[in-house]
């Protein structure tokens, strides 16, 4: 009877989850998604990270406030960081690795809240590639949560090649991998390559992001991806393969708009009024993200194509105090007063593409600001600028979703009439009407919130099988 009486206790077992994302805000908030769905079917979240990306995240609705339990590490001082930067948005691109190598500090605290703490499971990031030995040795079981695409991950590789380091030159990522056995576009551009390569070069710091991939993944008992084999099936059959363990999907983890949330409130009601002038469909929002910085030159260059499309847009404009002066054209405003809004600084993302009014989206193609606006079905228009953005928007226009802004291959650059163009495509243009409708069927797919409690529901039987390994709590 033994056996039985234990299996039946597993079944109903409560876990305890650790969370430790990477100090990116699209890294920060889906983690924080799927803790909420975790606490949702009752069982209990430790969410780490430093004070100020706690701080930032959105407030907790009250009958989850008792289940996620926030564990705030302070992240210690390391050179080329300034005061108080915690997070990629306040880092120059150029000192990221530097961000890491700080993050890397965490190791120690970590260790000494999961030994006190003892959770059944930790969930974490690619950029702690430290934490599954420390894992293993306190025996708790581990999942890498993978915030990059299934196809993104295939690209990278198996693990072996990832902490080889294998691919060497620029030429090296623009072709498809011997280990991708079906036809493929998903390639880098040239440009997308060494823009950024060049940059972080002046700051060697630490370990290579490949590294830092590849034993992140190597050693996990489970594989999580932000994503759904109805949206990527050959991929998401090749990653099993390719890495030899369970791989699970989350599905896309739409965020969850709160109406408590107050965070920002004066800044959504000035962006609201604006909006709430504008007919149905008519606005493309335009945001590029948190992490990269165009030159200026280029930044020109899209402000003037905004305003020669004659479309009406809400630009959302990251606030970067070391760069002197205006970052857009003398003037551009005045022109634009009665067609568009520019806004410097952080905007509530989600209620502005939720909004009626908003019907395309200008983005780099990050990840997480895909999912957000493919959740509301809004027409998607490419300008990559780092990571692994160039990946996305091969996978995205090869589905016949959205529109790419036409870029020098070799240099990334860019004239206004091709943001132009590609911004009344998307828009207006009876030739984008195809872009159009299957940016309205993608709502379905990446908005769908009861698919991803299905997809947890998996993960949840799965971790509950494998149990902890550690002998007992110490107490």
């Amino acid at each position: 009877m033994q056996p039985l009486a234990k299996m039946e206790k597993k079944e109903d077992k409560t876990l305890h989850v650790a969370m430790f994302p990477w100090l990116a805000m699209g890294h920060l908030l889906p983690f924080l998604n799927i803790s909420k769905l975790l606490a949702q079917k009752g069982h209990k979240v430790s969410f780490i990270s430093t004070p100020r990306n706690i701080d930032r995240l959105p407030k907790l609705p009250p009958n989850l406030s008792s289940s996620i339990t926030f564990v705030s590490l302070p992240l210690p001082p390391f050179p080329n960081l300034p005061p108080s930067s915690e997070s990629s948005m306040d880092v120059p691109y150029i000192n990221q690795q530097s961000l890491k190598s700080a993050f890397d500090l965490l190791q120690q605290p970590l260790t000494e809240f999961l030994r006190r703490s003892s959770p059944d499971w930790i969930t974490y990031d690619y950029a702690s590639h430290w934490l599954p030995a420390v894992a293993t040795e306190l025996g708790i079981k581990k999942a890498f949560f993978s915030l990059f695409n299934a196809s993104a991950l295939c690209f990278m590789g198996p693990p072996s090649s990832l902490i080889e380091d294998a691919r060497t030159t620029p030429e090296d990522f623009t072709m498809v991998p011997p280990w991708i056995p079906f036809e493929s576009d998903i390639v880098f551009r040239y440009h997308e390559v060494t823009r950024y390569v060049q940059k972080t070069e002046e700051d060697v710091t630490g370990v290579s992001d490949s590294v830092r991939f590849g034993y992140s993944i190597s050693e996990s008992d489970a594989v999580f991806v932000r994503s759904c084999p109805k949206f990527e099936p050959e991929w998401f059959g090749l990653l099993r393969d390719l890495y030899q363990k369970p791989v699970f999907p989350t599905g896309f983890l739409p965020p969850i708009p709160e109406d408590h949330d107050d965070d920002g409130a004066a800044t959504w009601v000035c962006i609201k009024e604006w909006l709430d002038k504008q007919r149905v469909n008519s606005v493309v929002y335009v945001s590029l993200g948190t992490e990269a910085s165009l030159p200026r030159e280029e930044l020109a260059e899209l402000a003037l194509g905004l305003e020669k499309s004659k479309v009406p847009f809400f630009w959302a404009l990251r606030n970067e105090p070391a760069r002197s002066g205006s970052l857009i054209p003398d003037g551009f405003e005045e022109r634009v007063e009665g067609q568009g809004m520019v806004h410097v600084g952080w905007v509530p993302q989600v209620k502005i593409l939720r909004h009626e009014s908003v019907g395309g989206f200008l983005t780099h193609c990050g990840w997480n600001s895909v999912v957000e606006g493919l959740g509301f079905g809004r027409v998607p228009i490419f300008l990559p600028v780092l990571n692994e953005q160039g990946l996305n928007t091969r996978l995205l226009h090869g589905k016949g979703i959205g529109i790419e802004v036409p870029r020098n291959e070799r240099d990334g650059s860019f004239d206004s009439d091709s943001v132009a163009c590609s911004v009344r495509l998307a828009m207006i243009d009876d030739a984008g009407n195809s872009k159009r409708t299957n940016a309205k069927l993608m709502k379905g797919l990446f908005g769908n919130k009861d698919e991803s409690i299905h997809y947890v529901d998996e993960l949840v039987d799965y971790m509950r099988s494998k149990g902890s390994s550690h002998v007992s709590h110490v107490g």
